[in-house]
């Protein structure tokens, strides 16, 4: 009996000692690539691997003086305050109307809409895409990519927060309308404030969605100073194709920074949870 009690011990902290292994090399696979964007910046000779750095600024002084990398932090925040304005809006207001308003084949609509936007990718649409911005003059223009960026990102918001509105009970709404209220009114004092989490959520999606857009940036815009973050970092390469880790690991750790920022501040504002959820 008790040569069976040792095994089974044994077999347990066999077991145990497995899972802690494995979850360490996991923890590392994905905590390297964050320790380097840590250190690499402040290297005097950083390398693809990890290592003790030779502490230096001289990387954010050449980013200082490079011509267009502090601007295209600019730009980036402007087109993803744009883009997420303009989704956080419409896709509210429709999700509203889906979820009030009893339309034929509403919720076949809705499915469709996110089949379309995730089967037509950006890629796919981007000729059609260019063709429509250049007859509507949008061609190098902030317009024309946060029109772009925001329509596809807009069906699958409009079925994300449609939920939220699903889950805001009416009564409150017929209480409003017996005291004289608008729609508008109820819509800006009675839903907004309840399905808040679910507009955050949206937010935080669209921002981060279009903060690492390359494509239709790189495609819809040709002056320099217009182009976002992650065009400029494109370029940050010698004239023979060779990465400038140096420039690459210091403007990615000030590209990355807004993005945690804003999932932190979020995250303590509304609940967010690391797999995925909040808390209504």
């Amino acid at each position: 009996m008790r040569g069976r009690e040792a095994a089974a011990r044994a077999r347990h902290a066999a077991a145990a000692i497995g899972r802690a292994t494995f979850l360490a090399v996991v923890a590392g696979f994905f905590a390297l690539p964050m320790l380097w964007l840590a250190t690499a910046p402040f290297d005097a000779h950083p390398t693809i691997t990890v290592s003790l750095p030779e502490f230096t600024l001289a990387g954010f002084r050449e980013l200082l003086a490079h011509p267009y990398a502090l601007r295209s932090l600019g730009n980036s925040v402007l087109q993803a305050a744009g883009s997420t304005v303009l989704v956080v809006v419409l896709a509210a207001l429709a999700a509203y109307a889906l979820s009030r308003v009893r339309v034929p084949g509403r919720d076949v609509l809705l499915y469709l809409l996110l089949l379309l936007s995730s089967v037509v990718t950006g890629t796919a649409a981007m000729v059609p895409v260019f063709e429509l911005a250049t007859r509507l003059n949008l061609v190098d223009t902030h317009l024309g990519v946060v029109l772009t960026l925001s329509g596809g990102l807009l069906p699958a918001a409009i079925f994300i927060l449609k939920d939220f509105m699903d889950g805001t009970p009416a009564s409150y709404e017929e209480s409003a309308r017996v005291f004289g209220a608008s729609p508008s009114q109820i819509l800006r004092h009675i839903v907004v404030p309840v399905i808040r989490p679910g507009l955050a959520t949206i937010a935080v999606w669209t921002v981060a969605s279009v903060w690492g857009s390359f494509l239709t940036p790189f495609i819809l815009l040709r002056d320099p100073d217009k182009a976002p973050g992650a065009v400029i970092l494109y370029t940050l390469y010698t004239e023979g194709g060779s990465p400038r880790l140096e420039l690459i690991s210091t403007f990615s750790l000030l590209y990355s920074l807004p993005v945690v920022l804003m999932y932190v501040f979020v995250s303590r504002r509304y609940g967010f949870r690391f797999h995925g959820g909040i808390k209504r």
